[in-house]
């Protein structure tokens, strides 16, 4: 998982709001310790504070005092919309924009992308396309 690009904390970071977005890491259940973490990936455990510091800055981590670190209610949701943003930012201006530039409808893009889901869609053998 350590990517040697991308500072460590954001990693772990990232690692605790994936498992809060595909569930598995509910709302209101404990997060790993900083401990936990540093012995998992073998790093200070500093820098996997920094990371829980970062989602708890966020709203999305809170503290019970002698007990731990919890997903906070809602997490979920905040975390899914600043993918969602993040996803329009990174992807979809940038398709829009090169759509213009080839001429492209709504209409043309739509079924396009609808194409391109449907090819990507894993069907049982022999099921029809």
């Amino acid at each position: 998982m350590i990517d040697e690009g991308r500072a460590l904390f954001l990693q772990i970071a990232e690692s605790i709001e994936d498992a809060i977005i595909d569930g598995s890491l509910a709302e209101d259940s404990q997060a790993p310790s900083t401990n936990e973490l540093a012995a998992f990936y073998r790093i200070n455990p500093a820098t996997a504070a920094k990371g829980i510091a970062m989602l708890t800055d966020k709203g999305v981590l809170y503290k019970r005092r002698g007990i731990g670190m919890f997903v906070a209610p809602g997490a979920r949701d905040v975390l899914r919309g600043e993918r969602r943003a993040a996803f329009v930012d990174r992807y979809l201006v940038p398709l829009v924009a090169e759509a213009r530039t080839l001429g492209l409808s709504t209409d043309d893009l739509t079924a396009l992308l609808r194409e391109q889901v449907e090819a990507s869609t894993i069907r049982p053998e022999g099921a029809p396309r």
